[in-house]
């Protein structure tokens, strides 16, 4: 499966179970942990533990493994890794606690002041 395939079907099922505040940031530059990281919101831990569920499931009825799970027990942050996307499923508290859109927008603004 192409990567630009894998994006639209990781949002895809997220939004087939009403994840909200989805943001798609590509971190190629940044790490070679992955390329994209996916921040999307649930309104309950049970919520995010039925979405991160189905991103699983929609993703390998495609032929693609979930490389892990993380957090599907508590289900307040669950990390769904793909291997080229990973897919951060938060309740809107924990999501503005740890606010992963500012760190990693803070990380490419200091990679490319300590560049120039």
């Amino acid at each position: 499966m192409q990567l630009e395939e894998m994006k639209l079907a990781v949002i895809d099922a997220l939004e087939d179970i009403k994840a909200f505040d989805i943001t798609v940031m590509d971190v190629r530059k940044m790490t070679s942990v992955t390329n994209y990281m996916i921040v999307a919101s649930g309104n309950s831990t049970r919520q995010c533990k039925a979405i991160a569920d189905n991103v699983r499931e929609k993703l390998k009825e495609k032929g693609v493994e979930a490389r892990g799970v993380e957090g599907g027990k508590e289900g307040e942050w669950v990390l769904v890794d793909l291997e080229d996307i990973v897919v951060h499923v938060m309740v809107p508290t924990t999501r503005a606690y740890y606010n992963l859109e500012q760190l990693w927008s803070e990380s490419q603004t200091r990679r490319a002041a300590s560049a120039a």
